[in-house]
């Protein structure tokens, strides 16, 4: 048995007499902010795109935090007057935003130094805008979910991100969803509807199938479910079909929390480690110390794969 697998057990009876009555909750989040994966970068598309969005977040009644990439505030170099816009009409909607660095860099793949100064970076109007809606800029999320390819390095990290007031964002379900988005656009970008309604028909199924894994995870793990953290992307597919999405979900018995509530839930105490797996959920993490090989994400269909063309190789 391993020292993590140790560990793990040990919280275990801690995990099952703290946790509220068995229930499914999640919490919902979307990363690179004001968007990703869209067919066209037009301010009226993109500011009806999260429009749209938003309405449904609304509708459905799930609080969600955004986390921004500043980079995509700027068109040419120059800050953008209508992509910052979109991040007010965020805050207006009564959602919160986080940090998601600037440029979206790896911190698997460039000096910590550099990684802490784009993440400042990122905080340049973000952090005046939540200040102006009487919000604190608390949240972090790892681009790619990387965190570091050594214990030093993530240990020094936590302690920045300490000493500037940021919490981590963990995620428990992540998903190919970018590639569906991928597709997805692109299909619009070409006028095809019918492949877009096809793609747009495939992605709650498939989401159905990663929570399902992430469930049986979970109790492999916990002995219980756990208080989920989704990960999303603010894009044209989640414009158009989160509402399909929270039904799925409410089928399945969830319901929707904050981040805070969710990280009150004694499973995130238990060691995440340092797996070596590049850009694994915590879920995945915890599963590897604890000595379980994590399932493999379901396969993605192949006309949405074919649709998203090179995007598909590519990761958030």
């Amino acid at each position: 048995m391993t020292r993590w697998l140790f560990l793990l057990l040990c919280l275990l009876p801690f995990a099952a007499s703290a946790a509220p009555p068995l229930e499914r909750t999640v919490a919902v989040t979307f990363d690179d902010l004001p968007f990703a994966s869209v067919p066209t970068e037009d301010d009226g598309y993109l500011e009806d795109m999260t429009a749209r969005l938003l309405h449904s977040l609304q509708a459905e009644h799930v609080p969600a935090v955004g986390f921004v990439n500043e980079a995509k505030l700027t068109r040419d170099g120059i800050l953008d007057a209508g992509r910052v816009g979109l991040l007010r009409v965020w805050l207006q909607a009564g959602f919160e935003l986080g940090n998601h660095t600037f440029s979206h860099l790896s911190l698997n793949r460039v000096p910590l130094a550099e990684f802490e100064a784009d993440l400042l970076q990122g905080e340049t109007v973000t952090l005046p805008l939540m200040q102006r809606e009487g919000k604190t800029l608390r949240w972090f999320r790892h681009p790619f979910l990387h965190q570091g390819t050594t214990p030093e390095v993530r240990a020094a990290f936590r302690d920045f991100l300490t000493a500037h007031g940021y919490v981590v964002a963990p995620v428990t379900v992540n998903s190919p969803e970018w590639v569906f988005a991928a597709a997805y656009a692109r299909a619009q970008a070409q006028g095809d509807e019918d492949a877009a309604r096809r793609i747009g028909a495939a992605y709650v199924p498939y989401m159905q199938t990663v929570f399902a894994q992430a469930e049986q995870l979970a109790l492999d793990l916990f002995g219980r479910p756990i208080a989920h953290v989704l990960v999303l992307h603010a894009n044209s597919l989640n414009a158009d079909h989160f509402d399909a999405l929270a039904d799925m979900l409410r089928q399945r018995g969830y319901r929707f929390v904050t981040l805070d509530d969710a990280l009150r839930d004694p499973a995130y105490a238990a060691p995440l480690g340092a797996s070596g797996a590049e850009g694994e959920s915590w879920l995945e993490g915890w599963a590897r110390q604890a000595g379980l090989r994590p399932p493999l994400p379901p396969p993605v269909p192949g006309f949405v794969t074919q649709w998203a063309g090179t995007a598909a190789l590519r990761g958030y």
